[in-house]
């Protein structure tokens, strides 16, 4: 999801979820921490410049259980970002804390946030060697035939 699309989803909304891969949903009082840029410049394992840019959410629970976040208040964050850091419409990356801090990709169901899972990959494979994934063979037998 880009910035633009959240700033959209939270106009809709009366109240922000986050949802974690798993279901559970982080603790309703949690708090934005930051709202940033984050440019990674490197090389992958065939050689190849590389640079990506991505917006980072970071979300966080303290012990202040009455805290609400309400989406205008989140609006007006992201608006502030923009500004002071040029931020430009990138795809949206969340922190948030497990048993280290996790990072996810972020998508909406139309009530909630979905925190979505992140894999890491291989940008080079021809240069490492790795076969390409094998495409799945659609039958052409049909029930019953002795060619499969």
């Amino acid at each position: 999801m880009k910035l633009s699309e959240i700033k959209s989803h939270l106009k809709s909304l009366d109240t922000i979820a986050f949802q974690l891969p798993d279901g559970t949903l982080v603790p309703n009082h949690f708090h934005v921490t930051e709202v940033g840029q984050v440019t990674k410049n490197f090389i992958d394992c065939g050689g190849t410049l590389r640079k990506e840019e991505v917006i980072n959410f970071q979300l966080w629970n303290a012990n202040d259980y009455d805290h609400r976040l309400h989406p205008e208040k989140l609006i007006h964050i992201i608006e502030l970002s923009e500004k002071v850091l040029a931020l430009k419409d990138h795809e949206i990356e969340v922190e948030y804390q497990g048993d280290t801090i996790g990072k996810y990709h972020l998508d909406f169901d139309g009530k909630s946030f979905l925190l979505t899972t992140t894999n890491t990959n291989c940008l080079a494979r021809e240069s490492c060697g790795i076969p390409s994934a094998k495409k799945e063979v659609e039958s052409c037998c049909e029930p019953n035939m002795s060619c499969c």
